[in-house]
């Protein structure tokens, strides 16, 4: 829990802001968001509060506020950086013990969102998106959330349709299957990519159609799982092979 920095000087003396103060908490609630930006899977970093911490970066965090339930602090923290709810949540991992945390926390419920392609970069300069591959020095238990919420993110995708919270209402395959190879890190071969996305049953044409170059326009598709199916599941990448 961040503390307000103390202003009051003696008499005769003029007032200069003391370095913050970081009161320790039990329990933190950790965001780890992703999105994507261009075909790279960013996270959302913020700087840290404390001036003196050994890392200029480090997750959303905050602790749970008296009465409130872990995923309703988990939403007000990713409202907080982003200024703007995610479009997903789920939580990844408990964790505590010798991995250090920025907030000197016992323990540390991790949780992994989700925000749209093309939401804007929160404003103000305290946040900001980082490529996987360049994220700057965190602390140990933040590195592992990362690692893990990645790891919970690509087993989902084919479990659930998760994808399509990054995506607008209509869409091409073409920016779908984007979106997918940005978050499984990986090509997908194009022809097999639409066999098992058909074979899923979970989107539907509209009679639109938007240009993406060269050659004739994209039919557009929108989300439309079929109600005879009995699960709702992703697309099966074991049929990409």
């Amino acid at each position: 829990m961040r503390d307000r920095p103390q202003t009051t000087a003696p008499a005769g003396r003029p007032a200069v802001a003391a370095r913050p103060v970081i009161r320790r908490a039990l329990l933190s609630v950790d965001v780890v968001l992703f999105t994507p930006h261009g075909r790279r899977l960013t996270v959302l970093l913020v700087r840290a509060a404390d001036p003196r911490a050994r890392e200029r970066w480090e997750l959303p965090w905050d602790a749970a506020r008296t009465d409130e339930a872990l995923d309703v602090a988990a939403a007000r923290i990713a409202r907080s950086a982003l200024g703007a709810g995610a479009a997903w949540t789920r939580q990844v991992v408990a964790s505590g013990g010798d991995q250090r945390h920025p907030g000197e926390t016992e323990f540390s419920i991790a949780y992994l969102g989700l925000v749209p392609a093309g939401t804007p970069p929160p404003v103000g300069g305290e946040a900001s998106w980082f490529p996987l591959d360049e994220i700057p020095p965190v602390a140990p238990r933040h590195r592992a959330m990362v690692d893990s919420a990645l790891g919970m993110l690509r087993l989902e995708l084919d479990q659930s349709p998760v994808a399509f919270r990054l995506l607008p209402p209509t869409f091409t395959l073409s920016q779908l299957q984007e979106v997918y190879e940005v978050l499984l890190g990986r090509k997908l071969h194009k022809a097999s990519f639409r066999r098992a996305l058909h074979a899923a049953w979970l989107v539907e044409p509209i009679d639109e159609w938007r240009s993406e170059g060269r050659g004739r326009p994209a039919q557009l598709f929108r989300y439309a799982p079929k109600k005879r199916r009995t699960s709702r599941r992703g697309v099966r990448f074991d049929l990409l092979g």
